[in-house]
């Protein structure tokens, strides 16, 4: 059915521009209309046929003989018809009436009732939810609009007329109260009459507050269900190979630092999703979304199915422990949802995960739940005041190594010019010379083993990497 709606409101939208073009040809412009009318009148049998259908929900609760099943029939109805989505495909089908021909484009909002426009989130959907949600709030507000445009509106007539020439009507009289209340003020009308204008700066008056009234309403009921799309912009977004930061709290401002010293921010995509507002502080180049990493639902939010790698960050206002349980549930939902994508396969390299763990009774279950490294970050800290106590100097330098822009740790892949299996003494003597870059150790990869300082004699393999310092990468990744 979907798709025949797409269908005739293509087919009727096209026919405007073809009924312009045919302006001057009378028989193609007669066949244009007749078609319009059909499509129109399929809409007015949809319509028709929906209503004719809708059972009401009181049916279903009350016995009140067929006098009350009647009339809860007829009010069923009505209130069905006057809904939003419903009125949208009202407007379509009252533009039989020649001076309302321009709702035709009203056609387009019936893509709405697809669902397939917004895949995601439907902004519109809210909109009408908060519409219902809030129905007295907004009966309260049009219903003293109406009551101000009727007393204001006959008052005026009943003051101008005769002496007014623009006042001919109460018609005329209502469409200057409406004008006047909603302090839009076309100046068509204008009293003349000293009470008239006494009439006119009530309403003006009044009017200030009517807006008052329905700005707040607006604010508190419908703003909300807009702002909603600004969760889904990433996931509506064509984002890949981005990195996601799971969690965020004041302390870990520093990551960003360092993110931004370690890689290009204006060209890799850092999203950072977390259970908050967006911090002032955080820098522009970090998009924020605000969702719940823990909740397996949410992380289509931030496409994680088609990050290069995620980052999980324990939260410093709790309790290492509480922490660490909140690292870990992530971890798990993170693997979970992964596990489900549908181009698993596709593929090159999985995402990879690195989790932060603050109690070290954590890191084993950290690594259960799927993190491909972990970080000990407060192990490491206090490791490296131990070691300083005991060897001045250390923990400057082990700080200089990790940091970017200095001498760091890199691992890459042999250089092409080793062949075969050789010892640790020729590839680290072969790197320093071309490179510069001091081999440390190796990473075994058919176990992943990391062997730092090993024997010169140690054979290196031909798929084993190597573990080297460096200012900046001087090797293949591997």
């Amino acid at each position: 059915m979907n798709r025949t709606i797409w269908v005739l409101i293509v087919v009727s939208i096209l026919l405007v521009p073809l009924e312009l073009l045919a302006a001057e040809a009378p028989q193609a412009l007669m066949v244009i209309r007749v078609a319009d009318l059909a499509v129109l009148g399929v809409f007015a049998l949809e319509l028709f046929l929906r209503v004719l259908t809708f059972r009401p929900a009181e049916l279903d609760l009350y016995d009140d003989g067929w006098l009350g099943a009647a009339r809860i029939q007829v009010l069923g109805r009505v209130r069905y018809l006057l809904r939003p989505m419903t009125l949208i495909d009202l407007l379509t089908v009252v533009a039989v009436y020649p001076p309302l021909r321009a709702l035709r484009a009203a056609r387009l909002l019936r893509l709405l009732r697809t669902g397939r426009i917004f895949r995601y989130s439907n902004p519109f959907k809210g909109l009408v939810q908060g519409l219902r949600d809030n129905a007295p709030l907004y009966s309260l507000a049009f219903s003293l609009l109406g009551t101000l445009v009727l007393i204001g509106g006959l008052s005026m007539y009943a003051a101008e007329i005769g002496s007014n020439e623009d006042m001919d009507s109460v018609g005329d009289g209502l469409w200057w109260g409406l004008v006047t209340v909603t302090t839009v003020g076309f100046g068509d009308i204008a009293p003349v009459t000293p009470v008239g204008r006494v009439i006119g700066g009530v309403l003006m008056v009044s009017g200030m507050f009517m807006l008052a009234l329905f700005a707040g309403i607006v604010g508190q009921t419908l703003v909300h269900s807009v702002m909603s799309l600004r969760q889904e912009v990433v996931r509506m977004s064509g984002l890949v190979n981005h990195i996601v930061v799971l969690g965020y709290d004041p302390g870990v401002r520093m990551l960003f630092d360092a993110l931004e010293e370690e890689m290009d921010v204006s060209e890799v995509d850092v999203v950072v999703f977390a259970d908050r507002e967006r911090p002032r502080h955080l820098p522009p180049d970090f998009q924020w979304v605000r969702g719940d990493p823990t909740k397996q639902s949410e992380l289509d939010k931030v496409r994680l199915g088609k990050a290069a790698a995620a980052i999980v960050v324990g939260a410093r206002d709790a309790s290492p422990q509480e922490a660490d349980a909140t690292t870990i549930l992530t971890l798990f939902t993170v693997r979970s949802y992964l596990g489900m994508q549908p181009d698993l396969g596709r593929r090159k390299q999985p995402v990879y995960l690195v989790a932060e763990i603050l109690d070290v009774e954590n890191v084993a279950h950290a690594r259960t739940a799927g993190a491909n490294e972990v970080i000990e970050t407060t192990r490491i800290g206090f490791s490296l005041l131990a070691h300083a106590i005991r060897e001045h100097g250390t923990a400057t330098i082990l700080s200089e190594v990790v940091a970017a822009g200095a001498h760091n740790v890199y691992i890459g892949r042999r250089p092409d010019d080793l062949e075969g299996i050789v010892a640790f003494s020729e590839a680290s003597t072969m790197v320093k010379r071309k490179t510069g870059a001091m081999v440390i150790g190796l990473r075994i990869t058919t176990s992943g083993e990391t062997v730092l300082n090993p024997p010169d004699t140690r054979r290196v393999q031909v798929s084993d990497h190597l573990v080297y310092l460096a200012e900046r990468p001087v090797l293949r990744a591997p």
